[in-house]
């Protein structure tokens, strides 16, 4: 039965959830999941709950370092883990008016990293020009998240490599793992194969090279209902078998905890793994980690240009709670004067030793 289900995914991951028009496409049905039964009965502690017993609610934000800036859903894959519930048939793409609001602030606000990310933000008709544009604004640390696949997608992708290096863009890029198995298993048949050339080709003009300035940093999300090991011992395997088997370099590892929204909620949901998973969460939660969860760093803007405290919450629609919740009216003593929106999803980025999209945090 188990492996029917999972079958039955498999041909589901081809389309993204909204293009088969599945209830968990709507974030307030994700939302009441996540508030379901679990909580509501009390077996387990709302999230506002457990981080006021160490006196850490409400959450509030530090100075902004992280403008993270989601430039469309469209993606050439369609991974079974995407909390984006990105795809090639999601059509919502940052318009070049919108990624102008985005210069703007970039232009004037203290964050001293920019964060692109999709989908596939290459995909972007506009990518390339607001690279080119938001590379003069002075920002210290440039982050374009990549697939690594996009690369080779097609003709036009093929010089990717030559066009980060010549903007200095610091590369983080989806790897499952350092196998083929566990890789085409989360994220289609042929991902790993392509995702190994396409890392060789950054590696050719410079990425990851140990006294290379190019920076090339991988992502691991793990491929089933349960948490990322140890994040220092993961990157040491990572990288002995990615040289000794493909001759690949690379500078650091992040490993990052599903989150149980969207596409991991739908497959956590059909793998009957759904209430075990949280319980981990909740049994794993690290108050530690609370003080530095990327939502009191960052602001997440989506292609439309509403503001979130984090991309997940840009998932489930959860907008700042602040007058200020567009890109168009950005202010940041406005915003900094927030509470930051939580939910049970939470949990995700505070258990074990933490989870942002840089990694571990505690």
């Amino acid at each position: 039965m188990a492996q029917s289900i999972l079958t039955d995914l498999k041909k589901a991951a081809k389309k993204s959830l909204k293009a088969q028009k599945d209830a968990l496409a709507n974030a307030q049905m994700q939302l009441e999941i996540l508030n379901g039964e679990l909580f509501e009965d009390g077996e387990l502690p709302y999230f506002k709950d457990k981080i006021a017993e160490t006196n850490q609610f409400p959450l509030r934000p530090k100075t902004l370092e992280v403008l993270q800036i989601n430039v469309g859903y469209m993606c050439n894959q369609v991974c079974g883990h995407c909390h984006v519930d990105a795809g090639p048939d999601r059509k919502e793409i940052m318009t070049r008016e919108t990624m102008q609001q985005c210069l703007d602030v970039i232009r004037n606000t203290g964050a001293h990293t920019l964060d692109l990310t999709g989908g596939a933000p290459e995909m972007n008709p506009d990518f390339r020009w607001f690279v080119e544009e938001a590379s003069k604004a002075g920002i210290k640390d440039f982050i374009v998240r990549s697939n690594l696949t996009i690369i080779l997608a097609n003709k036009k992708y093929q010089d990717l490599p030559e066009f980060f290096k010549k903007h200095n863009v610091h590369v983080v890029s989806s790897m499952p793992h350092y196998t083929r198995g566990k890789t085409d298993k989360q994220r289609g048949d042929g991902v790993f194969d392509k995702s190994i050339k396409a890392l060789q080709m950054l590696n050719k003009v410079g990425y990851g090279m140990p006294d290379s300035d190019l920076r090339l940093d991988l992502v691991y999300n793990p491929s089933g209902a349960f948490l990322p090991a140890d994040q220092a011992a993961m990157e040491h395997d990572f990288k002995k078998a990615l040289k000794e088997d493909f001759d690949i370099d690379f500078h650091n590892l992040f490993a990052i905890t599903n989150l149980p929204i969207s596409r991991f909620l739908d497959y956590l949901i059909a793998s009957d793994n759904y209430e075990d998973y949280m319980y981990s969460l909740v049994e794993a939660y690290n108050p530690a980690a609370v003080e530095s969860v990327m939502c009191t760093n960052t602001i997440s803007v989506s292609w439309d240009g509403w503001l979130y405290d984090c991309d997940f919450n840009q998932m489930l629609d959860l907008k700042v709670a602040s007058k200020v919740k567009h890109i168009k009216d950005y202010n940041d003593d406005v915003l900094n004067n927030r509470d930051i929106v939580i939910s049970q999803h939470c949990y995700g980025c505070t258990a074990g030793a933490g989870s942002s999209c840089q990694g571990t945090v505690a």
